[in-house]
């Protein structure tokens, strides 16, 4: 009752926000609440709207003083104001992820805000845990997260949470993204990311696609949208073959996803028997590339020529209805051509200069110079189409040309396989829709080392591992979208975050204690960055006066006298 009475015959501001597309839409009503036959009823008593942001606090300010106007207007002798936390990254990358309701989906509890500051501390800086917790602290998280204090131990227990809830999130963000609306194209490729220790659970040696020789590595699986904009992400033992990892990605679409007619497109080899068989039971239809060997066995077999790669794009479909894509790629030939270029320039170097060896040193022995040689030429590749010769201790290469013309002849030749009809996508749709593999090629260069750089990878549990690859994943999405938003404004994604930790708050004090934080006025080349995000600026932000610190301190490096 005591409650009922403090709010009957009161005045106040009623704000409210409505977010339309990229715009937002503010309303500030002066309004009066009172009883009326023992229930507590509101009326407006004016539209404020129409006043400036200051205006508008400095009625609410004076409704909260109304007893002590005097005091009030006293205080400017005791108000101070220093510098408070950059606010500018956190609060343009916080409201980017409300707007994908990326906010709303991990939800308003503590696990949920440790998540949320996981995926834009990845934007922000990339680093450890610790980093992260070490970034907070000049950052205005707390703040406008509206989160208690924390600490690395709190992070990594954070990772534990994510990985027990990365289903169900993943599904949420995918619900309130399409709505009644999802995709029937799902792209899908794997990549491996190599390890600088050897401890973690998911570590093995594998096919590493990173060229790092002697280095456990994780496989890496992501499943994407016809645009590029990843869905899924899953890691796997980094010995893993890329065909085991797409009957889970499989699995996934048809219980989470997918809808209707579904098409996956995977990479080369990606898609063969078996993988076919599990998409056909569940309805789904499928877009992939032949590997070299398979297009060598279909033209043995007669199935299609050589002739048809000449062709701008051509179809040949078989009786049993099977349809292949076929194309040569002019810029790839020329590509491929320049690297054996480049390969037997390299073995004509390693010729010369042991051809300088045997005239200096007249006992070096001539075969074990052509053992060495050939072993070059193996590890070049270009053992097929090339032969050594001697005459008098000298080495030469000479080019075979029938040899080089048959490794060549397919060279920039790819052919797609479908078992989609003519009816559902013609054969220019077929290659559209392949080359959108690229979009996923993209998402792991960004991921891997661009910018998000997902390694080196500072957890050693399985679970956390896979975490830590989701809230990569999920830092992708919003980088993703600030790229598109801000690509007229000629820089990267890290340089308009690197702008924006410039903008710090102004921290007010009355009496000592601190208030709230005011937000300045930006200077042009942030507000670019802002309106180009469609993000808006508030006034002040809440002091809640929390600080974060690190349970580790950094160790003190003491110097000899």
């Amino acid at each position: 009752m005591s409650i009922l009475c403090n709010i009957v015959d009161t005045m106040y501001v009623d704000t409210s926000t409505v977010h339309q597309g990229r715009r937002t839409y503010t309303r500030h009503l002066l309004r009066e609440s009172y009883r009326e036959e023992g229930k507590v009823r509101h009326r407006t008593v004016a539209n404020l709207s129409r006043c400036s942001e200051q205006e508008v606090e400095a009625i609410r300010l004076a409704l909260r003083h109304k007893g002590d106007l005097k005091e009030l207007v006293s205080l400017e002798a005791s108000l101070d104001l220093r510098k408070g936390p950059s606010i500018g990254a956190v609060w343009l990358l916080y409201n980017l992820a409300k707007e994908f309701k990326m906010v709303e989906v991990l939800g308003t509890g503590r696990q949920g805000k440790l998540a949320l500051w996981q995926v834009l501390a990845r934007i922000i800086d990339q680093g450890s845990r610790l980093s992260a917790v070490r970034l907070a602290s000049y950052h205005g998280v707390c703040d406008i997260l509206d989160l208690e204090s924390f600490d690395e131990d709190s992070l990594y227990e954070n990772l534990d949470w994510l990985s027990e809830n990365q289903g169900k999130i993943e599904e949420q963000l995918f619900r309130k993204s399409y709505m009644e609306d999802p995709p029937v194209l799902y792209l899908y490729d794997v990549t491996s990311s190599y390890l600088e220790g050897m401890t973690n659970a998911l570590g093995a040696f594998g096919y590493n696609r990173d060229g790092k020789r002697g280095k456990k590595q994780i496989v890496l699986g992501l499943l994407c949208d016809p645009s590029g904009r990843p869905l899924s992400i899953e890691a796997f033992p980094g010995d893993t073959q890329d065909l085991k990892t797409f009957s889970s990605q499989v699995q996934k679409v048809g219980k989470r996803f997918g809808q209707g007619d579904v098409v996956f497109v995977g990479d080369r080899g990606m898609i063969k028997g078996p993988q076919v068989e599990e998409l056909t039971s569940h309805g789904f239809h499928y877009i992939s590339a032949l590997s070299k060997p398979q297009i060598e066995s279909l033209l043995v077999k007669g199935v299609f020529q050589m002739s048809l790669f000449d062709e701008p794009l051509t179809e040949v479909i078989t009786q049993d209805g099977q349809r292949y894509v076929l194309r040569r790629n002019p810029v790839r030939v020329q590509e491929i051509a320049l690297s054996r270029q480049d390969k037997l320039t390299s073995l004509d170097k390693a010729i010369h200069q042991y051809n300088q060896y045997l005239k200096e040193h007249r006992r070096a022995k001539v075969e074990v110079g052509r053992r060495t040689l050939q072993g070059k030429a193996q590890k070049l590749r270009i053992s097929e189409w090339i032969s050594l010769d001697v005459n008098d201790r000298v080495f030469s290469v000479r080019v075979n040309a029938e040899a080089l013309a048959e490794v060549s002849k397919l060279d920039g030749c790819y052919a797609l396989k479908t078992d989609l009809s003519t009816v559902l996508a013609d054969k220019e749709t077929i290659h559209d829709r392949y080359k959108d593999l690229a979009l996923v090629e993209k998402a792991f260069r960004t991921c891997k080392t661009v910018h998000l750089e997902m390694r080196p990878i500072h957890v050693r549990l399985e679970d956390r591992t896979r975490a830590h690859a989701f809230v990569v994943m999920l830092a992708y999405r919003l980088t993703q979208e600030l790229a598109k938003r801000w690509s007229h404004l000629n820089l990267t994604v890290q340089e308009g975050i690197n702008q924006l930790t410039t903008l710090c708050s102004q921290e007010v004090l009355i009496h000592g204690k601190p208030q709230c934080h005011k937000i300045p006025q930006p200077d042009e080349a942030i507000k670019r960055l802002l309106d180009a995000a469609g993000v808006r600026l508030p006034d002040a932000l809440p002091n809640k006066g929390v600080r974060v610190t690190t349970k580790r301190k950094l160790q003190k490096r003491r110097t000899s006298a």
